[in-house]
């Protein structure tokens, strides 16, 4: 065990390592999807839509896995209408690099039960 360098509180409260779920350099569990991320998915629509060469009428984050990187990267389960899902690749930077959103990758053809995997 060791002491959590950002506790403001009392000196004597710890916190275990191992129960970190995420490690560093790898993507952490899938979390549901937020309102605030379901926005941003529908604001970079287009920008998938033209990675994929498909327009989609329905277009709503249902999870998401991310990573800390310089910035972070998160990927994003999409449910496209139906039974129609949609991965999607996208890099938040850190404020000091501009903290711009742009959209990596998007993978179409996936199904709900399709786990959330980099690519």
């Amino acid at each position: 065990m060791a002491k959590n360098p950002g506790h403001r509180g009392s000196p004597d409260k710890l916190y275990c390592l191992s129960s970190l779920q995420v490690f560093c350099g790898g993507f952490g569990p899938t979390e549901v999807a937020t309102q605030g991320f379901v926005v941003l998915c529908y604001q970079l629509k287009s920008s998938a839509e033209g990675i994929l060469n498909k327009k989609y009428e329905y277009f709503t984050a249902i999870s998401y896995r991310s990573q800390i990187v310089a910035g972070t990267n998160f990927i994003f389960k999409i449910h496209a209408g139906g039974e129609n899902y949609v991965h999607m690749s996208v890099f938040w930077a850190l404020p000091c690099n501009g903290g711009g959103v742009t959209v990596m990758g998007a993978q179409e053809n996936k199904s709900k039960t399709d786990p959330i995997v980099p690519f």
